[in-house]
């Protein structure tokens, strides 16, 4: 394991110490998620595993289409916070061209371990596959989306053996995935000193959930996005996984100038800026 200095490790990683008017975005997404949960059509907390938390709220496409393409949102949260309530405003913006989207709650560190996440939302997923249809979704068309944390988790899921999750599953459920500020390597993460008691972040989940140090998928492609006032290594992190799996693969692996760790979230519902141009062509492949 590559020792690494414990202050730098800190300034690198802490989003919210980088960008103090983080408490103003999270402000600012609970106020438009309130307002897309209230003026849309939308089912709430429809349970996929056993836990509170193993929930999923699914967003119908505005026309109520039989074939509507599929968002799956991931949030981030560093894998111990936030939750899918804070996020429901990415839903409306895809839901008036026609996509369906559903946004992900899992359980959270360190009562679980990060390789647990990525199962839960395995999970998710194939009730999306078996149950997206009665919501106007349809399963062959299942992208998913995540910021952050949840771009790390987005990754993984191109990773999934979905057979061996369940006889009934097709092989490639996930047809494509956007990360927006994604982790890919989870060594240096699990040296930082305000993540570490609560990641829990062995040798061996490193190696088993690090996007960048896995066998490329064997289809799909991923959209790899981080903020150009993003810390260095949080740029870095992104463009690991570009020469890791490929550009057939990563075909988009950029950083978007003046976006920082939040309100890079908020250009992705910004119908003019490139970051919802791709998540919207994404969809419609």
């Amino acid at each position: 394991m590559t020792p690494y200095d414990p202050d730098w490790l800190d300034r690198m990683y802490n989003n919210r110490a980088l960008v103090p008017e983080c408490v103003e975005h999270f402000a600012h997404w609970a106020r438009m998620s309130e307002h897309a949960r209230t003026e849309t059509d939308c089912h709430i907390d429809i349970p996929y595993g056993d836990s509170p938390l193993q929930k999923l709220d699914v967003f119908p496409a505005v026309r109520n289409r039989a074939d509507a393409p599929v968002m799956v949102f991931i949030h981030g949260g560093y894998w111990r916070s936030l939750d899918k309530s804070d996020h429901s405003f990415i839903a409306p913006p895809f839901n008036n061209r026609g996509a369906c989207v559903v946004v992900v709650n899992y359980d959270l560190c360190p009562e679980v371990a990060v390789p647990d996440i990525a199962l839960q939302c395995a999970h998710a997923l194939a009730w999306v596959w078996r149950n997206i249809a009665a919501y106007g979704g349809d399963p062959r068309r299942i992208s998913v989306v995540g910021h952050s944390a949840g771009g790390h988790l987005a990754a993984m899921m191109m990773l999934c053996q979905w057979q061996a999750l369940g006889a009934d599953l097709p092989a490639r459920l996930v047809h494509n995935a956007m990360s927006i500020s994604g982790l890919f390597d989870l060594e240096p993460v699990s040296q930082v000193p305000f993540l570490k008691d609560s990641l829990r972040l062995t040798p061996d989940h490193v190696l088993r959930a690090s996007p960048a140090l896995l066998p490329k998928p064997a289809s799909g492609q991923l959209y790899a996005l981080a903020g150009g006032n993003e810390s260095p290594e949080f740029i870095r992190q992104n463009l690991l996984i570009g020469p890791a799996w490929g550009k057939q693969r990563v075909p988009v692996c950029e950083t978007l100038p003046g976006l920082n760790h939040f309100n890079i979230l908020e250009a992705l519902v910004q119908q003019r800026h490139r970051l919802y141009r791709l998540a919207l062509g994404l969809l419609q492949t």
